[in-house]
């Protein structure tokens, strides 16, 4: 077994700080992501059964659209792929569930597994 320096040590406490800081940032984007989507589905949902009464007021009626269009923007390259894997239940669309289904699962059990494995160290024999 090869001696470790405290240099090589350092800097493996480094990096393992810099990866450990990125996983609160990570957990909060998939939150923001789920909220997205979320929101989306409350937003068709309301459209589809014309709950939005804009009436003639141009500037409501811009201001519900532009929220629309960002969350499709947001939301529709990883719901597209999705859509073309699940199964076609007429005008019912099950990708937002499988979304955010797979989400859930990395965000409460594969991400604390690799943040586990990365603070011990379990990883290391693998790159030697």
């Amino acid at each position: 077994m090869a001696k470790v320096t405290r240099a090589e040590a350092t800097k493996w406490e480094m990096s393992v700080f810099m990866i450990t800081a990125l996983f609160p940032l990570l957990y909060f984007v998939i939150g923001l992501f789920k909220w997205a989507i979320i929101l989306k589905l409350v937003h068709s949902g309301l459209a589809a059964f014309g709950v939005f009464n804009t009436g003639n007021n141009i500037r409501n009626r811009v201001i519900v659209w532009i929220v629309a269009d960002v969350l499709d923007r947001a939301t529709e390259p990883v719901l597209r792929p999705v859509r073309r894997w699940c199964p076609n239940f007429g005008n019912i669309d099950y990708s937002p569930v499988v979304v955010i289904v797979v989400l859930w699962l990395l965000q409460d059990t594969l991400m604390p597994w690799i943040h586990s494995v990365i603070v011990s160290g379990a990883w290391k024999p693998l790159l030697f």
